[in-house]
């Protein structure tokens, strides 16, 4: 696993990880959800881990909200500051995730697939469904976020809320909240704002019934939606939530749903287990040389 630094139009560098397999042209692209990067995720760590030692390279893209309170270095200005989950904007979405597939397009792959684990798969989602290239050829989302259904039922959202509504009305909009934001993460009163008014990644809406599915709609490559059976924000019925959203894509039918048995939200403690689905997936439909 080495260090990979992306530069996005607006400047920003974001710094992601890859895992090299040896002689491929076949690539998995995985952005990461909030707060969640390579160094204490096993589960991305075991993904990459695998793939490459199965003819598969692995780029596990760190887009602008993996870390809390992170250094990057910004080229339009020419300095470092401090940006991550705390000093977030949603509105660069799509711009951190083309970022990443163009960079893996110049490396040489000829087979993209663009993967997203939580609110990573709100992000693919978003940008497949907007983008006009064709750069991708299969994508893998796995436990996505209705952003609103999420809203209500983490911990101290409501209050979260209304105190940053009200610094980023007194003009303190980059003061960091007194509290850690739906329990894990520092936030800054704005980033929260950014948050709950996120409509490009509210493209899940399954239970809140509160965005939009055209993303969903618009996706050209077919893929698959994966999912464990205890993910705690999917409702009652994880898999039932993944095929309703399967059934908002424009051919259903090409797509595969897949439960993994006992799987939480992050996959705790069946890590193996996604890292080899994913692996299946990826060979049913590209020949990789190990």
């Amino acid at each position: 696993m080495e260090i990979l630094k992306v530069r996005t139009p607006r400047g920003l560098e974001l710094v992601g990880t890859i895992f090299e397999a040896k002689k491929t042209d076949t690539v998995l692209i995985m952005l990461t959800g909030i707060c969640s990067n390579v160094f204490q995720n096993e589960l991305l760590y075991t993904t990459g881990n695998l793939l490459s030692k199965n003819g598969i390279s692995v780029i596990v893209a760190h887009a602008h909200d993996s870390f809390s309170c992170f250094a990057y270095t910004d080229f339009s200005i020419g300095k470092q500051r401090h940006a991550g989950t705390f000093n977030d904007d949603f509105n660069m979405v799509y711009e951190d995730v083309e970022t990443y597939v163009k960079c893996a397009k110049n490396m040489g792959f000829k087979n993209i697939i663009l993967a997203g684990h939580s609110l990573g798969s709100n992000k693919i989602i978003h940008y497949l469904g907007n983008t006009p290239d064709n750069f991708v050829d299969y994508f893998i989302v796995s436990s996505p976020i209705d952003i609103m259904h999420w809203w209500n039922i983490m911990p101290n959202i409501d209050e979260c809320f209304s105190l940053a509504k009200k610094w980023v009305d007194e003009g303190r909009g980059d003061d960091i909240l007194p509290f850690m934001f739906g329990g894990f993460s520092p936030m800054t009163a704005k980033t929260v704002l950014g948050f709950y008014n996120a409509d490009n990644l509210k493209n899940c809406p399954v239970l809140s019934h509160q965005g939009e599915t055209n993303s969903l709609y618009n996706i050209k490559p077919n893929g698959v939606f994966i999912i464990g059976s205890k993910d705690s924000v999917t409702g009652e019925s994880p898999k039932g939530f993944m095929e309703v959203l399967n059934s908002w894509t424009v051919e259903p039918d090409r797509n595969k749903v897949i439960e993994i048995e006992g799987g939480s939200h992050i996959f705790y403690g069946k890590h193996d287990i996604y890292a080899k689905t994913v692996l299946d997936c990826i060979n049913e439909v590209f020949v990789c040389d190990i």
